[in-house]
């Protein structure tokens, strides 16, 4: 697998745990909001695996996870012989999916390689091609996913980065449907700091996402804006 960056320090990424994140290169996805545009493009050198499992030697003292994101993890066969290299060191493992490998998650779910999960929730199902910009995209993989989640198995949660032109009143009441009677839901607020895929995008007004909020409650308990 492509590791492509290290970011060796985040408070907030992984709950209650003080954490690194490992990105992985490349994605299935080409989501126009992405700030992760050379990474998803496979364009940032790789970082040798020798490097990152060295410095995880070393700060064993001082982070207690590791957040392996992207791109996208999944579409690396050898994912589940990485983080068990991860594992053995101590550390506890959040895994940041689109959600599109419903077996390999359930394999690392299984088999207690990944104690936390993130699943991007990218729209309705009537608009995932738009949002992630890739045409025909099997869905059933998607639903298979969050359907594997909600038998709650692992502690995970759902997230959809909130985007203007893309996400519509119509596309939260139909998300609802998709996620009714998952743990926790959390709507991220888009802002363009420069990097996307697309440019000139917009974002959802604070107003606006707490109206999509309250639509979101009545299919899953807790709603919860981030960014806003």
């Amino acid at each position: 697998m492509k590791i492509v960056g290290l970011d060796k320090l985040t408070l907030v990424d992984y709950p209650e745990k003080t954490a690194c994140i490992i990105f992985t290169g490349g994605c299935n996805f080409r989501c126009p909001f992405c700030h992760n545009a050379s990474i998803v493009m496979g364009d940032e050198p790789e970082i040798a695996q020798e490097e990152i499992f060295a410095f995880l030697k070393k700060r064993k003292a001082v982070l207690n996870a590791v957040v392996v994101s992207g791109g996208e993890p999944t579409i690396y066969p050898d994912l589940p012989e990485f983080i068990k290299k991860i594992k053995e060191l101590g550390y506890a493992v959040k895994l940041d999916t689109n959600g599109t490998n419903p077996a390999m998650l359930e394999f690392l779910i299984k088999e207690h390689l990944i104690d936390y999960v993130a699943m991007d929730i990218k729209n309705s199902f009537t608009n995932y091609a738009f949002t992630t910009g890739v045409p025909n995209i099997n869905t059933k993989n998607i639903q298979t996913s969050i359907n594997l989640l909600k038998r709650n198995l692992i502690p995970y949660e759902f997230r959809t980065t909130l985007v203007g032109g893309h996400h519509e009143e119509e596309d939260i009441y139909e998300m609802g449907e998709m996620l009714k009677g998952a743990q926790v839901v959390y709507l991220q607020h888009f802002k363009d700091v420069g990097g996307c895929l697309q440019q000139g995008l917009s974002e959802i007004s604070k107003q606006t996402a707490e109206q999509y909020q309250q639509i979101l409650k009545q299919f899953v308990t807790n709603v919860y804006l981030r960014g806003y």
